[in-house]
């Protein structure tokens, strides 16, 4: 008889143990999560009734595949066009649980008497909360089309993030044994730095890429690449110094930007579930039940502690940010629980072997306690506000709608601070990027070209050279480049302002000569480096337009990869309203137009031309969606148009200036067109498309319904909604998701 592998006969007796006990689970309508923890308990030494694995070694290399999967679907969802979406309230409501909860699980180890290393990752564990199940319980209950939820999932969305730098900073602490300040703050910016730099690089290459390719990829060729990426920057996390599981999510983030994210999240999914299957049965195999019974008492007060701190300071940080009372409590009552972040956290002290062996089951223990009572405690949450609002002082209550009136009502910073935003973000992205190319010509490109083109005084000229062409793009961005020009117009045309304007070109120039003077230091001596500076100032003027050009066609590649996936999703919408061929298309309002300064009331645009304007940009920041018909244009402005070519044609014709200057035309990528269907059930069945109140939810307009196979382009106000009408509506991305979900 042939000799089984103990990995072959370890997986088999984990994927059988691990089947029984999640279809257990379904049909308790349990996470299946635990149910792959009990699986894990069962199958381990400390549970002899039933037959254990002989070769814990070979589960846990699984293991940690099982963290790299999870952390790279995670990255796949994430995405950073998110974190840019979710605003101010959502990071205020999670740094303020966060840090909250850091010092709380702090707090609570010393007084159980903990060493400090367990404490401090007691606080990671416990600041946290679970995405899995969070989804799951509002998926059940109906309720992700609430406006509470989308705070949760923005809260969610940052937490993600901060547990990437907590398991940096952490493992910074383990490996240190002490709180360094030093090594703390070298760990953060080396974390950014790489961050940026990765980001990218990843948005610039890898979504081009993946175009050329898109006609070799079936589904065994994509999975092959796209695991193949996962692992490479797995492995330039670890050798930057990072944990692999870095690696991963940054590698997932990046691609959640490209139009294969969809098809990728799809077909890693089953991979995922395999490992991660195996990761959760091996969170469960190093329980220890008789830890579970000597330690009852701290498991029971962390969870308690756990759940009241974080609905407490969910809804705390949400009323800071201004939200009101009732949503703030719901958002609060949906969060008090831990989950597979905390878990591994908890893993990453176990593999560091910083952490008492105890703090592992109870973590566990802590996140089996407050997974069950998630659901309970957001069907509370309209009982506690009811009970909130009769035992909150009057005054108080007048005191909290005032605040969140007052905040909500902010919608915009002044010129002066958008001036300074945005210079402040050009100083750090361009200033990263010099750096990240300096490095790696300092490191890798100098030992290159000593060893394959030319050695000595050579080799280190044509290195500096070869350098100096790759940042002078970035050199001239840094120094050059317009930032907030709308703003900085305004400004500049105050002589008062004019001083503090020049001098941030100042500082930007002056941030520019330190890099150069950097670069210049790392090859030549002083005097050789100042001279070489000097001229190449005088180089970069000389061909500055060039440089120009250059960085634009960069700075345009890079735009097109970020934005491309949101195109292609418009594209595959478009495609639908093929028959009426009408598309969105951006229009710049030229000057000279000889409508320049009317209303689109007097200027008749539906009337004569037949098309829709959607939204109208105004400078960098400011926007009017769904303009109203006595909003005028002037020249500048940026205009959403649908319409088909003809239309669209047309119209440029009438708004062209006498001089014959030619507009720019391209598809838009601010606003959406998304179909809705109105079902036996829908809010909006019966009402007319002025009652819906559409144009308001959703700052849009209805520019088609298709209705028993005929299709109506921009039907009128008075029509009423039927009972099958596909409805189309162009307008802000999240309000008509928010309509959809409610309807």
């Amino acid at each position: 008889m042939s000799h089984l592998p103990h990995l072959i006969q370890d997986l088999g007796l984990i994927l059988i143990v691990a089947g029984v006990t999640t279809l257990l689970f379904k049909r308790l309508k349990q996470p299946v999560v635990l149910g792959y923890i009990l699986a894990g308990l069962l199958v381990s030494p400390n549970f002899t009734l039933f037959p254990t694995i002989s070769d814990i070694h070979n589960v846990k290399v699984w293991a940690e595949i099982g963290v790299i999967f999870l952390l790279f679907t995670l990255g796949l969802e994430f995405s950073f066009k998110k974190l840019i979406h979710v605003g101010g309230t959502a990071s205020i409501t999670a740094l303020v649980e966060i840090a909250a909860m850091l010092g709380i699980g702090f707090t609570l180890g010393k007084l159980l008497g903990w060493p400090a290393m367990d404490c401090i990752f007691l606080g990671g564990i416990m600041s946290i909360a679970s995405t899995t199940i969070i989804l799951r319980s509002f998926e059940e209950m109906g309720l992700k089309g609430r406006k509470f939820a989308d705070l949760v999932f923005g809260v969610l969305i940052i937490e993600d993030l901060v547990a990437i730098v907590l398991m940096v900073l952490l493992s910074t602490i383990a490996v240190s044994r002490e709180f360094a300040g030093t090594e703390m703050l070298t760990s953060i910016l080396a974390l950014a730095f790489f961050l940026v730099l990765w980001f990218i690089a990843g948005i610039f290459f890898i979504p081009s890429f993946l175009s050329r390719a898109q006609k070799h990829l079936n589904n065994e060729t994509l999975l092959v690449l796209s695991i193949g990426m996962c692992l490479g920057m797995v492995m330039l996390s670890a050798k930057a110094g990072f944990s692999p599981a870095l690696g991963a999510f940054v590698m997932g983030s990046i691609l959640a930007e490209t139009t294969q994210a969809e098809r990728i999240e799809h077909i890693v999914q089953p991979v995922k579930d395999l490992f991660g299957a195996v990761f959760f049965v091996s969170v469960g195999m190093l329980i220890d039940p008789q830890v579970l019974v000597d330690y009852a008492f701290p498991i029971i007060v962390i969870s308690i502690v756990l759940i009241v701190g974080k609905v407490l300071h969910v809804t705390i940080g949400a009323l800071i940010s201004g939200q009101p009372l009732k949503r703030a409590i719901h958002a609060g009552m949906s969060m008090g629980q831990i989950g597979e972040f905390s878990f591994i956290i908890a893993t990453l002290g176990v593999t560091l072997n910083v952490t008492s062996t105890f703090l592992y089951p109870i973590a566990v223990a802590v996140s089996a306690v407050t997974t069950f009572s998630t659901p309970y405690l957001i069907r509370l949450a309209g009982p506690a506000y009811a009970l909130t609002e009769r035992v909150l002082p009057g005054r108080w209550k007048k005191a909290l709608d005032r605040y969140s009136a007052g905040a909500q009502s902010i919608t915009a910073a002044s010129d002066w601070r958008k001036v300074l935003q945005a210079t402040a973000l050009s100083i750090v992205i361009f200033s990263l990027v010099i750096t990240g190319i300096i490095f790696l010509f300092t490191r890798y490109g100098w030992t290159w070209v000593n060893t394959h083109i030319a050695d000595g005084i050579w080799g280190e000229v044509i290195t500096a050279v070869a350098c100096l062409v790759a940042i002078s793009p970035f050199l001239w961005a840094l120094v050059l480049r317009k930032v907030a020009p709308q703003s900085a117009a305004l400004l500049w045309s105050n002589r008062r302002y004019r001083a503090p304007l020049l001098f941030l070109r100042l500082v930007r120039a002056g941030i520019s000569m330190l890099l150069m003077s950097l670069l210049m230091l790392s090859f030549f001596p002083v005097a050789i480096a100042i001279a070489s500076a000097i001229l190449l100032v005088t180089m970069a003027a000389t061909f500055s337009r060039r440089i120009h050009r250059f960085y634009i066609r960069l700075e345009n590649r890079f735009m097109f990869n970020f934005y491309h996936r949101e195109m292609q999703e418009a594209k595959a919408n478009l495609r639908e309203l093929a028959p009426w061929d009408a598309h969105i298309a951006r229009i710049i309002f030229p000057a000279g137009a000889v409508c320049t300064g009317n209303t689109l009331e007097e200027m008749q645009i539906r009337e004569r031309f037949g098309i829709n304007i959607a939204m109208i940009k105004r400078g960098e920041l400011h926007t009017i969606p769904a303009p109203g018909r006595h909003e005028r244009l002037y020249p500048g402005d940026k205009l959403f148009v649908i319409g088909t070519d003809e239309q669209l044609e047309a119209f440029k014709k009438y708004i062209e200036p006498a001089n014959g200057q030619s507009l720019a035309a391209q598809d838009g990528k601010e606003v959406v067109l998304k179909k809705l269907t109105i079902g036996e059930t829908s809010a909006l069945l019966g009402q007319s498309i002025r009652d819906s109140g559409i144009r308001e939810k959703t700052n849009g307009l209805v520019v088609g319904i298709e209705r028993n196979g005929q299709r109506i382009l921009n039907p009128e106000s008075t029509m009423v909604f039927e009972t099958g009408d596909k409805v189309w509506i162009v307008g802000d991305a999240e309000l008509i998701a928010d309509l959809i979900a409610a309807s």
